[in-house]
């Protein structure tokens, strides 16, 4: 495969920033690179240090929610993990590193269910993650209209 830095890849590096971020899509067409990323990664250093990158970050989030204790489970879903073991392998030595109590499981759903289950949690008072009111909270109704 060609190098990451290759404009005919994503075009000239030079102009991307200008051509992204404006977009209120960015996050969608940033993420539309990783399996070109992840198709590169095997022979290009670069694109091996952006998922390593990417795993670091992923994991260090997954370690700040999960509770030390024995078998804290840690599923990740999402459309990034389509591209599989060239980013699932460092999001686990990651996780193993930062968090060794932490239990990787398959994911129960999509992420979407995993928001569902974590206000469901929140809600009956059983959620085991650290609660940050100014992130994670409840809030009463506001009444009907009339």
């Amino acid at each position: 495969s060609r190098p990451i830095g290759d404009a005919s890849v994503f075009g000239p590096a030079a102009g991307l920033p200008a051509l992204l971020y404006p977009r209120t899509d960015r996050a969608a067409v940033l993420a539309s690179f990783a399996p070109e990323v992840a198709a590169c990664a095997g022979t290009d250093p670069v694109a091996a240090g952006i998922l390593r990158d990417a795993a670091r970050g992923i994991a260090e989030t997954a370690a700040a929610v999960c509770p030390p204790a024995t078998g804290c489970p840690v599923a990740f879903t999402g459309g990034l993990f389509g591209i599989g073991p060239p980013l699932l392998v460092p999001v686990r030595e990651e996780l193993s590193r930062l968090a060794p109590w932490a239990c990787p499981v398959e994911a129960g759903g999509g992420p979407l269910d995993g928001a569902l289950r974590i206000a469901g949690a929140l809600a009956g008072g059983t959620l085991r993650l650290p609660v940050d009111g100014s992130m994670l909270g409840l809030w009463p109704r506001p009444p009907a209209p009339g």
